[in-house]
């Protein structure tokens, strides 16, 4: 299902809620907005937390360390995010009008702080070489099961070219996942699958994807797109990087 709600009166766009908004997405997703001297703590006595920088630049406070960290974009520069688990506490500060996402799970494991930089992170190239590159896709892995297997949570972004397709060939997997839209210009837009169910995606925009159900999309030509991907392991059955390609599709595979 796709949406794009609105901000409230906290600055907050709630995309993911357990219990209630795409519940059976089995996360807290939010983008909050912070203006320049604003501060947000964050504790949870039960899930553990993400929080990546989309734009702007914030200070991170956790564990007597300070993480200075700024982001023209989500097209010019790479990621960051600070990953702590449940009782934690953390504070960030903005120095400038920023805007963070925050994803949240339950998760009874206890492993501390974990920063994520420029430098820690994976980057994967898909599609170059194959249909003439209409599915020539940049995909940056914060964490995942790999590496990071005391989570509940796998972390990502994806930089996706205007008027190709990424998530492609079709494919589907057990875990559900959430993508979170945003294009280099406001008015930007694509098209995004869940099973036959197809969306205008817009900017800001989030499309929560059933299990078992294909998942592709494609950007309008003029635009481009990154999408911030978001996983949630099940219960004795974590994403590892599990990818059924849709059968009738498959024989794009040997081209």
């Amino acid at each position: 299902m796709y949406s794009n709600p609105e901000f409230n009166e906290n600055g907050e766009k709630i995309l993911c809620q357990m219990g209630s908004v795409n519940a059976d997405m089995l996360m807290n997703i939010k983008i909050k907005l912070m203006s320049a001297g604003e501060s947000a703590e964050f504790c949870d006595p039960a899930n553990e937390t993400a929080i990546l920088l989309i734009a702007g630049e914030v200070e991170f406070e956790f564990d007597s360390v300070r993480k200075c960290a700024s982001r023209r974009s989500q097209f010019l520069d790479k990621p960051c995010c600070l990953h702590f688990s449940r009782k934690l506490k953390a504070k960030v500060t903005a120095k400038s009008d920023s805007r963070i996402l925050i994803q949240q799970t339950d998760n009874d494991n206890d492993f501390g702080y974990k920063w994520y930089g420029a430098s820690d992170l994976l980057l994967q190239e898909f599609g170059k070489e194959q249909w003439d590159g209409t599915a020539h896709r940049q995909v940056l892995t914060l964490f995942d099961y790999e590496s990071a297997p005391y989570s509940n949570m796998v972390l990502g972004e994806v930089i996706h070219k205007p008027g190709c397709w990424s998530s492609y060939p079709p494919h589907y997997h057990p875990q559900p996942e959430v993508y979170y839209y945003e294009f280099d210009k406001e008015q930007g837009f694509g098209v995004g699958f869940n099973g036959d169910a197809a969306y205008k995606v817009e900017n800001q925009g989030v499309l929560a994807i059933t299990p078992m159900h294909t998942h592709q999309q494609v950007a309008a030509p003029g635009y481009s797109m990154c999408y911030v991907w978001m996983i949630r392991h099940l219960s004795g059955d974590p994403w590892r990087k599990t990818r059924i390609d849709a059968p009738e599709h498959k024989w794009l595979l040997d081209l």
